[in-house]
């Protein structure tokens, strides 16, 4: 799964959700022909985006070209089960990126117009977010 090889800060605080707040950057098809875009704001973990970036694979049979235009560089920690607090912050226990709507996450190239979208639905059944499929 996708994770940073190097950090400048092992852990990094959690920050506020603006749940209104729209992205800027991304928001465009720049690579391929279609792309998936979210309309939701959440954080998609780094095995969401394996499952994703595998049912594209296997929809299009292993043809054309995908895209994965988001990685996962903010690291979530958590405490183990059955701890009291007041022991410090727990140890890194996964990745995520936090999505805001009108990024696009993932982009395919190089198959048909039904192909494409058929795939790209498929894959964001298994996102955390609501998404539509664009077109360049």
């Amino acid at each position: 799964m996708l994770q940073p090889k190097k950090q400048k800060h092992r852990k990094i605080q959690k920050g506020r959700s603006r749940k209104r707040l729209v992205e800027t950057r991304g928001t465009a098809v720049h690579f391929g022909d279609f792309g998936l875009q979210s309309k939701e704001s959440a954080w998609v973990t780094a095995r969401q985006i394996e499952a994703v970036r595998k049912t594209i694979a296997h929809s299009l049979k292993r043809e054309g070209r995908v895209w994965i235009r988001i990685f996962p560089d903010k690291p979530v920690t958590k405490l183990p089960p059955e701890v009291t607090l007041g022991g410090g912050k727990g140890e890194v226990d996964h990745y995520v990126f936090p999505v805001k709507p009108g990024r696009v996450l993932f982009e395919i190239g190089g198959v048909s117009e039904t192909e494409a979208r058929e795939a790209l639905r498929k894959a964001g059944h298994k996102l955390p977010v609501k998404t539509k499929v664009i077109g360049k």
